[in-house]
């Protein structure tokens, strides 16, 4: 007999694989499950929670593996366009987040997950139809397109796994400077 533990409607439940019937368990570590499709899921969460742990080299490094290399590539794309980037502890989100800047104005945020960097550039509203028209892969603009707006802008989200999709981002990033 398979136990899981995941949420289900706000609660802590367990349920045997091959019996639907659930009970409630008050305190016990949480697996991600997914009911419908009855399989284990993979939940990545977001890296650098601790506000004493300073994201230097050697803590993205063991964060990142493989694509280290990758975000090492991103840093010199940002020095290339005179860019300037922060690491800094946010209370609200309770993580270490990357503000990149040129002349004070915020370009890109990134943040460390196992395995990989997620960027993130806004682009308001109104120049949205123009990202469309950007020459960038179809794959990219199927995900820009399906994220959803916050609040006046439509965040533009890569995730930095191998140095690919730097071109993609790059084109992004060119459009948000110009617009400036």
């Amino acid at each position: 007999m398979t136990l899981v533990r995941f949420w289900f409607n706000k609660k802590v439940v367990i349920q045997r694989l091959n019996c639907p019937r659930v009970q409630v368990i008050p305190e016990c570590p949480v697996v991600p499950y997914n009911i419908k499709s009855n399989k284990l899921e993979s939940v990545n969460n977001i890296e650098l929670s601790d506000k004493s742990i300073y994201p230097d080299e050697s803590v993205l490094k063991g964060v990142l593996g493989r694509s280290y290399q990758s975000y090492h590539a991103l840093l010199d794309l940002f020095y290339q366009n005179g860019m300037q980037y922060e690491w800094r502890y946010y209370m609200d989100g309770k993580a270490w987040l990357c503000k990149v800047q040129k002349k004070k104005r915020t370009i890109v945020w990134m943040s460390a997950w196992k395995g990989f960097m997620k960027a993130a550039i806004y682009i308001p509203e109104r120049l949205i139809e123009d990202v469309y028209s950007l020459p960038i892969s179809k794959e990219t603009m199927e995900r820009i397109k399906s994220t959803k707006n916050v609040g006046k802008s439509k965040p533009c989200l890569f995730e930095i796994r191998n140095q690919k999709i730097l071109k993609d981002m790059n084109t992004v990033m060119q459009f948000k400077i110009q617009s400036m």
